[in-house]
């Protein structure tokens, strides 16, 4: 499955909507996500699963790729 993650780059920092980012990874569940983004030192909002439809729409952006982790 694809999931979207919204995050802050930053632990220490107020999630603000104009500052959040976000991108794909590719994983079997929303805690594989978390362990496989630990590393990383992001302010994680929100992880969205991805259905069929909604992938096909992400996928027309041109900011679209996933995370190899």
């Amino acid at each position: 499955m694809i999931y979207k993650v919204f995050y802050q780059e930053s632990l220490n920092e107020v999630p603000v909507r104009e500052r959040t980012k976000s991108l794909y990874v590719e994983a079997d569940s929303e805690g594989e996500v978390r362990k496989k983004l630990s590393d990383r030192a992001y302010n994680i909002e929100y992880i969205h699963v991805l259905n069929e439809e909604h992938l096909n729409y992400e996928k027309q952006s041109e900011d679209f790729k996933t995370e190899n982790l």
